[in-house]
C-alpha cells in the first residue's frame, strides 16, 4: 500500500515538472512606438507637459550635458505617447505672428533677445485660442540620434517659456526633427547658426 502511495506521488511531481516547464513566462513585449508624420521618418512627437524627462527650467534654462556626436542619456529622444486629442500634424499651417527663435551650438538655453521673441508669441497666443506646434531643429553635427534628443530639449525649453508666460500647455504640441530639415545647407556656422531653432506652427480651433 505504502509503495503504491509514493508511486502515485512521485507519478504527480513528475506531471507538475512537466506542466511548469512548458508554462515558462515569455519575455515582456516592447509596445511600439507611435508611426513618425510623413517625411519626417526619425522624428520625436510629443504633447504637453510630461510627456518625457523635463528638459529645462520653467523659464527655459539649461544646456545640453554632451557635444553634439555624443550618445544621449538612454531614454532621451525616444517617441513618448501621444495625447488622444492632438491634432494631426499636418493640421498646422505657419503663422507670421509667431518668429521662430534659435540657440547656441550645443545649448538650449532661451537666449535673452529670443526671449523677447517668445513673449510676442506668448501675447499674441493669450489674444485667441489657436493650438500651437513647436518644432525642434538642429545643425547638421552629432549623430542622428543625439541631434533628436537636442531638438527635443529645444522644443521643451522653448514650451515651458511660453507656459510661464501664461500660455496653457495644453495648447501646445512639441515635436524634434533634429537635423532632418534644414533651412540652411552650406557648411558654415553662419548657416549652422540658422538651422538651431525652435519653429512654430499654429492651427485654429
Amino acid at each position: 500500500m505504502a509503495s503504491r502511495c509514493w508511486n502515485g506521488i512521485t507519478v504527480s511531481l513528475l506531471m507538475s515538472v512537466v506542466v511548469l516547464a512548458g508554462c515558462a513566462k515569455r519575455p515582456a513585449m516592447t509596445a511600439a512606438s507611435a508611426p513618425a508624420p510623413t517625411g519626417a521618418g526619425q522624428a520625436t512627437i510629443l504633447s504637453g507637459p510630461g510627456s518625457g524627462p523635463a528638459s529645462g527650467a520653467a523659464a527655459g534654462s539649461g544646456s545640453s550635458s554632451a557635444r553634439e556626436g555624443a550618445t544621449p542619456a538612454p531614454g532621451t529622444g525616444s517617441a513618448s505617447s501621444a495625447a488622444p486629442m492632438r491634432p494631426p500634424i499636418e493640421e498646422f499651417v505657419a503663422n507670421p505672428n509667431l518668429k521662430d527663435i534659435h540657440f547656441d551650438f550645443d545649448k538650449y538655453d532661451i537666449r535673452p533677445g529670443d526671449a523677447k521673441t517668445l513673449d510676442a508669441n506668448a501675447a499674441w497666443l493669450k489674444g485667441n485660442s489657436a493650438l500651437v506646434l513647436v518644432e525642434g531643429h538642429c545643425d547638421e553635427r552629432g549623430t542622428n540620434e543625439y541631434n533628436l534628443a537636442l531638438g527635443e530639449r529645444r522644443a521643451k525649453a522653448t514650451m515651458n517659456y511660453l507656459v510661464s508666460q501664461g500660455v496653457q500647455a495644453g495648447r501646445i504640441t512639441i515635436i524634434s526633427y533634429g537635423e532632418e530639415r534644414p533651412v540652411c545647407t552650406e557648411h558654415n556656422e553662419t548657416c549652422w547658426a540658422t538651422n538651431r531653432r525652435a519653429h512654430f506652427l499654429a492651427k485654429a480651433r
